[in-house]
């Protein structure tokens, strides 16, 4: 589906963000694995985390779609089925890289996990290898991308030292630890998102947590208690980016999870020049469970370029195409280094956000580890691919709301892997 974007008028309204992808994903999973039922409410009905839904499934969990979200009755932490099919994961990157780390643990069953072809153009590598330290046995195509093979048996417990921050691969370890002998431990260069461990230590699992990294130990069983799901501030960014570019804006994005691992990019939006008021979760001391939820007060505001460092970027890995967006608007150069790990996405960020936001009228460049663009004021329009990628239609979407010309964005049902009501949103706000 191609749609075309004209300039806007400031925006104005109140919405919801849609529920977050990444806590509807664990969400899903440990309830897959938790030895009682576990409601899911405001779970995210995206493409994605359907195909989570289907996986676990596939596992022999059983899964009651409701209104208001889901109830996952899981098989327990040992007691996965062994399908009699690849499991496919579509296009769900954190489901391919979660999984294993469960899969590995179901000694005497096999697992194979398959997706579409930009899945299988997507790494697994970089989970194989700490699954297989803790003596996992996997096979992948070139060893290195789907279809993965799982061979589940013993595991024992390792202290793992992460070469790039990645709360995926993270992720994948905590969970094979669950079922390994003795302690396993993951050291963090740069924290990432700690959705895991939050609903980890939420599930009755000690999770220690430290400057270095997060460890836990082998468990018996997961006892989850309800789940309410916040918006996405993943989602809700295109929306502040919009308020932020669009002269005479005015919004308000309610109900948005503000963990202090996922608000990056409003810290940068922020230090930009843009107005965003909101409740933002400042480091906690130690671990805790809840996940912290405020609405954001949005306005635009003219902008001064920035530079993004490596420790900020796995706090806004998902939402940096908007810094370069918002770069073009800026007054001066805007930088962002360190984000080597755009290139693993759905699609090679780095090289298609450059590409996409020069053929729109951009002064930007593509660096080994990220970007820099020289604002111009502002951007003339066009036509830019989404190439399948759900961000970079929205990111199109937003620049054609704030461009002199308007944009044409080519594959814009991409949003719905993330965000289905992205367009009905856009438009309430474009309208009020």
């Amino acid at each position: 589906m191609n749609l075309r974007f004209e300039p806007s008028a400031g925006l104005r309204g109140e919405l919801r963000a849609p529920p977050d992808k990444s806590i509807s994903h664990r969400a899903a999973l440990l309830g897959a694995m938790a030895s009682e039922p576990v409601r899911v409410d405001n779970y995210l009905k995206a493409a994605d985390t359907k195909a989570t839904l289907e996986a676990v499934r596939a596992l022999g969990a059983l899964v009651e779609v409701h209104l208001k979200g889901i109830v996952v009755r899981g098989t327990g932490l040992r007691e996965a089925r062994e399908p009699d099919r690849a499991i496919d994961v579509q296009n769900a990157g954190t489901l391919l890289r979660l999984l294993p780390g469960w899969l590995a643990g179901q000694q005497g069953r096999s697992f194979t996990l398959d997706g579409d072809d930009s899945i299988r153009r997507r790494p697994v590598d970089r989970v194989m290898e700490p699954l297989a330290l803790m003596g996992a046995h996997l096979t992948a195509r070139d060893q290195r991308f789907a279809p993965l093979r799982v061979d589940g048996g013993p595991l024992r417990g390792i202290t793992y030292e992460l070469p790039m921050p990645s709360a995926q691969v993270k992720s994948c370890v905590l969970f094979a630890g669950l079922l390994a002998e003795g302690a396993t431990r993951v050291l963090e260069p740069i924290p990432s998102r700690d959705h895991t461990e939050r609903m980890l230590l939420r599930a009755g699992v000690p999770v220690e947590r430290d400057d270095a990294g997060v460890t836990v130990r082998r468990a018996d069983e997961l006892m989850l208690d309800d789940i309410v799901v916040p918006g996405d501030l993943s989602s809700a960014a295109f929306l502040v980016a919009a308020g932020v570019l669009v002269g005479g804006s005015r919004l308000v994005i309610q109900d948005v999870g503000v963990n202090w691992t996922r608000t990056g990019f409003l810290r940068i939006v922020e230090r930009m020049g843009g107005i965003v008021v909101g409740d933002l979760e400042e480091r906690p001391a130690g671990l805790v469970g809840e996940e912290p939820v405020s609405d954001l007060d949005v306005a635009a505001g003219a902008l001064q370029a920035t530079v993004v460092e490596p420790p900020e970027v796995p706090l806004a890995i998902d939402e940096l195409p908007l810094v370069a967006l918002l770069g073009c608007f800026a007054e001066g150069e805007t930088v962002v280094r360190g984000a080597q790990e755009l290139r693993l996405k759905e699609s090679d960020r780095i090289a298609t956000v450059v590409e996409g936001l020069r053929d729109l009228g951009a002064d930007i460049e593509a660096t080994e580890d990220g970007f820099a663009v020289r604002g111009t004021g502002g951007l003339r329009g066009g036509v830019i691919d989404a190439g399948g990628d759900h961000r970079l239609a929205m990111m199109g979407a937003v620049a054609g709301l704030a461009s002199s010309e308007g944009v044409e964005v080519l594959g814009m049902d991409a949003a719905k892997v993330s965000y289905p009501r992205f367009l009905e949103d856009l438009e309430q706000l474009v309208g009020a």
